[in-house]
């Protein structure tokens, strides 16, 4: 029996370190499964518990470099916010000194005395390397210790040559040295990370706006005396007796008991009309009271509650990776050992040339710094986890990475009739002598949506198990012109399996139930639920509300998203094949100095940030 948990992981800064993270932890036994998302900065691990404990995985982690959070809760959030304190803090500390080192270097004041502006600039170096750029060089040596290497490597190793070198030429009475480039380095890489920090929060906004609906208190009714108490909902048992008055949040799911009260079930059907609740309805947490007030008995309470499971279910998605990140991530374990590679063979093949030693150390160090692992490591999972999210706000739940990756290509879609394309009258029963509209009718916005998937070029054909001229009269209503009566869950399976033979990419869309088959063979599952219902675990994409334009708005997402991932691939790509080469001094009218190779490094991996966030604008 194995579980699944998701971890924070601290310390991660680049591909490398997310790739290195997740072959330490896949290396270990008793792992099954285990994603690590980069900009998440979580890792996702499904492990047999009588093999390997929560506190192994940790150990094993910290042996790499970096630290597995396994209690979680508000400690991380804490730890993470006074990281990015000291991150912001020590930039700005960074400039102080990069300015200072340029006007003493630059300024012309020390034009007569330029040993003591060396040594001036000595000292603001080593200062800001000692406050500002420490954690470079022991996050190296950590990485060094276990023959790895990331971002950090190379920031240190450059940012260590250049003040070696400047060291020697101000004792060997140089009047140009490079102190304004340790500077300049450690201030542009710290500025850069400083704003790549702040755009992945904001690539975690749906998760925080989820979690945001459910209060932190609850009002707890004592049975004895009937008066009313707040208590955290942390302290809440399945069947306690709650009081919600108007304009609060349900704190856990369970039944009303009493009251008169018109709930706003938004955040899960996506229906924004507030639903009048009567005793013995359905109440789930976080959803609003609008009017009135209730009192309810607690059934599901912490993180047994729907929208725990969604929120649980959106992380796991945004923390699962498309097929293409493998292969980034095999290209991100080599990057940096390659990039260290490429400069070595820069400054030997500088030197063999006849070029001057500093001409060579400045091609050499320029490869060091410019090369950007960051970009390639985010350019897929920020795409995803932002679209993931988007897609969460408007109530579709994308179970994984690849199933949102997937939904761009689908070309054909294979839908039910009765509960997805018509809604079934329950009040009667069946019969052959009833006219059509007598037994369902056809949902609203159906037949737009469908004429929306026909003019996006997605085929659509209707399944149902109803005789020949009501799948005729329905398919037309809908405007559909493939569909199938009379037929069996085999033949729905049957017809996705031969759609597929055909060479065509198929989306199924059912209730989940007696269309369980065709779901399971098609390359993209699709339940309409209200994520109480089996559906959420049948389907790869379930649409909270019961409305088929949400299916539109899936397949725009999905293409927008996927437009988005792969402009991110080739920008980051593209990047540092072009950029690496410049630097090592291949075009001889083209110098990048190290301080310009610092400034484009931190451009690349915060422009990729940036053009993913771009989905949250989007419509």
């Amino acid at each position: 029996m194995t579980e699944s948990r998701i971890f924070p992981v601290l310390g991660m800064m680049c591909a490398a370190c997310s790739a290195n993270v997740e072959r330490k932890l896949r290396k270990t036994p008793g792992v099954v499964d285990v994603s690590v998302s980069l900009p998440g900065r979580t890792a996702s691990v499904e492990y047999d518990p009588s093999v390997v404990t929560p506190e192994d995985l940790r150990r094993e982690v910290a042996a790499a470099g970096y630290q597995l959070v396994i209690d979680g809760g508000a400690g991380v959030e804490d730890v993470q916010r006074r990281a990015f304190v000291d991150l912001r803090r020590r930039t700005l500390l960074s400039w102080v000194f990069a300015a200072l080192v340029m006007l003493f270097s630059m300024g012309g004041l020390f034009r007569d005395r330029p040993f003591v502006g060396n040594l001036l600039c000595l000292l603001l170096a080593a200062a800001c390397i000692v406050f500002c750029g420490r954690t470079f060089f022991v996050t190296a040596l950590q990485q060094a210790k276990h023959r790895s290497a990331n971002m950090d490597t190379l920031v240190a190793l450059s940012t260590g040559i250049s003040f070696l070198f400047s060291l020697w030429l101000t004792f060997s009475g140089s009047a140009h040295t490079w102190f304004d480039s340790v500077t300049m380095i450690t201030s542009f890489v710290l500025t850069g990370r400083l704003l790549e920090e702040k755009a992945k929060n904001g690539t975690a906004a749906s998760i925080r706006a989820l979690m945001d609906l459910q209060p932190k208190t609850a009002h707890l009714i004592n049975l004895d005396d009937d008066t009313v108490s707040e208590v955290p909902i942390a302290l809440l048992q399945p069947r306690d007796m709650l009081e919600v008055r108007s304009g609060e949040a349900i704190p856990v799911d369970g039944v009303m008991r009493g009251g008169n009260a018109a709930v706003d079930e938004s955040m899960i059907t996506g229906e924004p009309v507030a639903v009048p609740k009567a005793k013995g309805d359905r109440l789930l947490a976080g959803t609003i009271v609008k009017e009135g007030s209730l009192r309810m008995r607690a059934q599901q309470v912490g993180s047994d509650t729907v929208l725990s499971g969604i929120i649980r279910m959106v992380q796991k998605a945004q923390g699962s990776k498309a097929p293409v990140q493998r292969l980034v991530d095999r290209v991100a374990l080599v990057f940096v050992p390659a990039v260290l590679g490429i400069s070595v063979l820069t400054f030997c093949a500088w030197m063999l040339a006849g070029a001057e030693l500093q001409h060579a150390l400045v091609c050499a160090v320029s490869v060091l710094v410019i090369a950007c692992p960051c970009a390639l490591g985010l350019a897929t999972p920020t795409a995803l986890m932002v679209g993931i999210g988007c897609a969460a706000e408007r109530g579709i739940l994308v179970k994984d990475a690849t199933a949102l990756e997937q939904l761009h290509k689908v070309d054909t879609l294979v839908t039910d009739k009765t509960g997805t394309l018509t809604i079934p009258n329950l009040e009667i029963k069946a019969s052959d002598d009833l006219a059509f509209e007598q037994r369902e009718t056809l949902k609203p916005n159906a037949a737009e949506a469908i004429r929306r998937l026909r003019a996006s070029g997605i085929d659509v054909w209707m399944m149902s198990g109803d005789r020949d001229d009501a799948a005729a009269y329905w398919a037309a209503r809908a405007g559909i012109e493939h569909y199938r009566s009379r037929v069996m869950p085999q033949d729905k399976e049957d017809l996705v399996r031969r759609l597929q033979s055909e060479g065509h990419t198929v989306a199924m869309i059912g209730d989940g139930v007696n269309d369980a088959q065709a779901l399971a063979s098609a390359d993209v599952s699709i339940a309409i639920g209200r994520g109480t219902d089996v559906a959420m675990e049948v389907a790869q994409v379930t649409l909270m509300r019961d409305d088929l334009l949400a299916l539109n708005d899936a397949v725009g997402l999905s293409r927008r998203t996927v437009r988005t991932l792969r402009g991110n691939l080739f920008w980051a790509f593209i990047y540092n094949v072009v950029c690496i080469p410049l630097a090592a001094g291949v075009v001889p009218s083209v110098h990048i100095s190290p301080m310009t190779a610092a400034a484009l490094m931190a451009f690349s991996s915060v422009s990729v940030v940036l053009n993913s966030l771009r989905l949250r604008r989007s419509k």
